[in-house]
């Protein structure tokens, strides 16, 4: 027995306790395998999952490496029979694999002949598979490649893919480093996913994750379709890319909902992509409109069920992912893994901030007592309707304004889920608000008002979740979300990490109304950032308001 930070039980729970010395080299040695599921003050509570040991496994961790991190740091003796199988899951990774053949093409190869014998005969996994080769070996579809890894995941046999990829159709990109360079771990990532030859790619928002994609690009040397979560995201990709490569303006097209333009590399929206008009998905040949080097997948823990269908049928292309997080609040991280490919590269948000990257950032959580009018008003509401008149109560209005008071050297973010709130905030504050109903360009005009210092501060509704860059942001104010979602929680402070000249602090304050669904919201929102090692204070606001 050891006096170690982890109590690891047998029903597959980790243990950590926060304020242990070695809970640091405890938590960045089991975050390659476990998946936190609470994390309040004191002790945070992990899972072993089999699809956390599988991108463990795929992305180079054995099974000896994880269970020498749960017996170095474990307290207690770890439970034998969870050993096992630890190492039984891990190892059913890979026993079976995709092959190119000379003679026959795609084939499913069985290391384990047992294995193949079991799937082959999973009404799930049999449509996909054509006749034997032999007994080890058989005949795969083409298309099925993408459909057949995500069946073999849900059966438990999920299958290395090492049938390879084409190049795609050649074009010269290369970076353009006059005045910067690609940091230590950007290099890293983008080896990492080109040795994989496909998958994701996981830094903090503001670490640099447009450059990764440039890179990466770089590497291909080939035409890229880049997908986007809107057409702000998109110019703001194409603006970098002119700037870090040697592409021009007119080497890269835009495919959103006001231009259609295909070019050797193309920006294209989820949300054009996703259009339907009877029944139909119209943009769909834009996949097939080229013969693609590579796919980037900007924020792609937001890929929309449709592109998962295509990306089923795009498997001969190298896929890169990018995101902040890989949760998934619809539970399709599985579908991640197995289409777009497995964890490449993943950079704890601490160490980038120590490295000096992102800034360092201040969590607060500012609880808000409503009236007796407001309490009322939410404990006789419709169970549907209580979240929303909790985390709008009018009640948060001061609050923000005096939080914004408490900053009045710093350009300030007020961010919400519920347009009459923001519209209010926007009006009671007297600052422009941006929402989905804001055109493009005047989106654009004032997210450069706000980098020019022309607007100090700017009310915005979630579609600035996602890959906005407002470097000068640093004061975020978030006043409702998309309820518990985490990685919600993520991009939100990610819009304050990008780090200041003069090296102060970020301050990402979420206003809270007490015992309401708004506060249980809250404390799910907050997992993923205490599992990156950030701490939320909690105070009143009658102190703010006091201050």
């Amino acid at each position: 027995m050891t006096d170690g930070p982890l109590i690891v039980q047998s029903d597959k729970t980790l243990l950590l306790e926060v304020d242990h010395p070695a809970s640091a080299l405890a938590r960045a040695a089991i975050a390659p395998f476990a998946e936190l599921e609470r994390s309040p003050e004191h002790v945070h509570t992990y899972r072993l999952t089999p699809l956390g040991l599988w991108n463990a496994r795929a992305s180079g961790h054995d099974a000896e490496q994880v269970v020498d991190a749960l017996v170095r740091y474990s307290r207690y003796a770890v439970p034998q029979a969870l050993l096992v199988d630890v190492a039984d899951t891990m190892e059913r990774f890979g026993r079976l694999q995709l092959q190119k053949d000379p003679a026959h093409g795609l084939v499913l190869v069985a290391l384990d002949r047992a294995v193949l014998e079991e799937v082959i005969r999973s009404k799930k996994v049999a449509p996909m598979l054509g006749p034997r080769v032999d007994d080890d070996t058989v005949i795969v579809h083409q298309s099925e490649r993408g459909r057949l890894k995500q069946a073999l995941l849900k059966v438990g046999w999920p299958a290395e893919d090492l049938a390879g990829y084409v190049d795609g159709e050649a074009h010269a990109i290369d970076l353009d480093e006059t005045g910067w360079a690609l940091r230590p771990y950007q290099q890293e990532a983008v080896a990492n996913f080109w040795d994989g030859g496909s998958g994701v790619v996981v830094l903090p928002c503001g670490a640099g994750k447009t450059l990764v994609g440039a890179a990466a690009m770089a590497r291909a040397k080939a035409t890229t379709l880049i997908l986007v979560t809107n057409t702000v995201a998109g110019r703001q990709w194409k603006r970098e890319l002119i700037a870090r490569t040697s592409l021009s303006e007119e080497e890269i097209g835009e495919y959103s909902g006001e231009r259609k333009e295909i070019r050797p590399v193309t920006i294209a929206t989820y949300q054009i992509m996703t259009t339907r008009r009877a029944g139909e998905y119209r943009h769909l040949e834009l996949f097939d409109s080229r013969d693609w080097g590579l796919i980037v997948y900007d924020e792609v823990h937001l890929l929309p069920a449709p592109i998962f269908r295509l990306t089923a049928d795009l498997q001969s292309r190298r896929r890169l992912g990018l995101t902040a997080t890989l949760i998934r609040e619809d539970g399709r991280e599985g579908d991640v893994f197995s289409l777009i490919g497995p964890k490449r590269y993943d950079a704890p948000w601490r160490d980038i901030e120590a490295q000096g990257w992102i800034a360092p950032a201040d969590c607060t959580e500012v609880r808000v007592t409503p009236t007796d009018a407001e309490r009322m008003l939410y404990a006789t509401a419709e169970p549907e309707d209580r979240y929303r008149i909790g985390a709008t109560v009018h009640t948060k209005i001061a609050v923000v304004r005096r939080l914004i008071d408490r900053h009045p050297d710093d350009q300030v973010l007020v961010i919400g889920a519920y347009l009459d709130q923001l519209d209010e905030l926007g009006e009671t504050l007297g600052v422009p608000v941006i929402q989905g109903s804001t055109t493009t360009r005047e989106r654009e005009r004032l997210y450069d008002a706000f980098r020019n210092a022309e607007v100090r501060t700017l009310v915005v509704s979630k579609v600035a979740n996602f890959s906005v860059d407002l470097p000068e942001a640093a004061v975020a104010i978030q006043v409702s979300g998309t309820f518990g979602s985490r990685q919600e929680e993520a991009q939100r402070l990610g819009r304050v990490l990008r780090p200041k000249a003069d090296g102060r602090p970020a301050h990402f304050y979420t206003v809270v109304t007490r015992d309401t669904l708004d506060q249980d919201y809250a404390a799910h929102r907050q997992r993923f950032l205490a599992e990156q090692g950030y701490a939320y204070t909690i105070v009143d606001a009658d102190d703010i308001l006091a201050g």
